[in-house]
């Protein structure tokens, strides 16, 4: 491993891709005042996921209530009330994309009694209404661990249940202080056990972790039903955010895979610049090819 923080090594640099298709994307993702992931998180793969017509739809706003020390969205304790026609704008968008397979995230409302659960069902079904044949890949919060909420998203059956742990359970307090690395894993189970469905889940490397820490909460998320995982290298998005502790070589990403394949994940991503929903549209494919 490298040592940080300092100069990002050569295979952190990001080649830059934009064109007809980048234009396009911006374009219409203006034109219905929508919020993406990509944007609002800062991350570094949106020249290329744009320019390949493809974006992660973020619901409910793009501020968050949650004070994640990794996280680039805003952050406030009563964000503006969401928009009532985010669900059908979103829906208009994934059919003017012409998106084989649309990837819905949120930020986390807790300042909603259901934490916005309502707003992911109208979402889903504006989607379903106007383009039927669409896989949806849904990146949900936890919901305060709020069973009543997560039935009724996971009840909507969308293709894939993504949920990140996001990181190892001994930088919980530093990372995700307002959640629960226990109810994550809870939130996966739920959706395998008792809705059927697809998991995915995915965290970032380089802010502390071991190596060790990394195989145990691989294998932690196996035994709580995870199908599928990403593993990418966590990039500090500004000076008041948590520092990189280290870079991960491409090496060391690939015995992550390894590591993870032998586990018995169906399918894994691992790299210095895979996301969440990095090229999930390949994966969705691989999916159901395999199910």
């Amino acid at each position: 491993m490298e040592r940080g923080p300092g100069k990002k090594p050569e295979w952190l640099k990001i080649r830059m891709a934009s064109g007809a298709s980048f234009a396009s994307t911006r374009q219409l993702l203006n034109r219905h005042s929508l919020h993406t992931v990509c944007r609002s998180a800062l991350c570094p793969n949106l020249q290329e996921c744009w320019s390949r017509g493809t974006a992660t739809f973020l619901l409910l706003g793009n501020v968050c209530t949650r004070t994640c020390s990794f996280c680039a969205v805003g952050k406030a304790a009563n964000p503006p009330v969401p928009d009532p026609h985010e669900p059908e704008n979103i829906a208009l968008a994934v059919k003017s994309m012409r998106l084989k397979h649309a990837v819905l995230t949120s930020v986390t409302r807790d300042d909603l009694h259901d934490g916005g659960a309502e707003y992911w069902i109208e979402t889903i079904r504006a989607i379903r209404a106007l383009t039927p044949s669409v896989t949806i890949e849904c990146l949900i919060p936890d919901f305060q661990a709020n069973e009543h909420a997560l039935d009724l998203v996971m009840r909507e059956a969308p293709e894939v249940l993504n949920h990140n742990i996001e990181t190892v359970p001994s930088l919980y307090k530093k990372v995700r202080p307002q959640a629960s690395y226990k109810a994550s894993l809870g939130l996966l189970k739920r959706a395998k056990q008792k809705h059927g469905l697809v998991t995915k889940s995915g965290l970032m490397v380089g802010m502390g972790e071991t190596d060790d820490e990394v195989a145990i909460s691989l294998n932690d998320l196996i035994l709580h039903g995870c199908d599928m995982v990403t593993i990418g290298q966590y990039l500090q998005p500004s000076s008041r955010h948590l520092p990189v502790e280290h870079y991960i070589t491409p090496e060391a990403f690939e015995q992550y895979k390894i590591f993870a394949e032998a586990a018995g994940f169906r399918h894994v991503q691992s790299g210095p610049f895979v996301r969440s929903s990095y090229h999930a549209d390949a994966l969705s494919i691989e999916s159901e090819k395999t199910c």
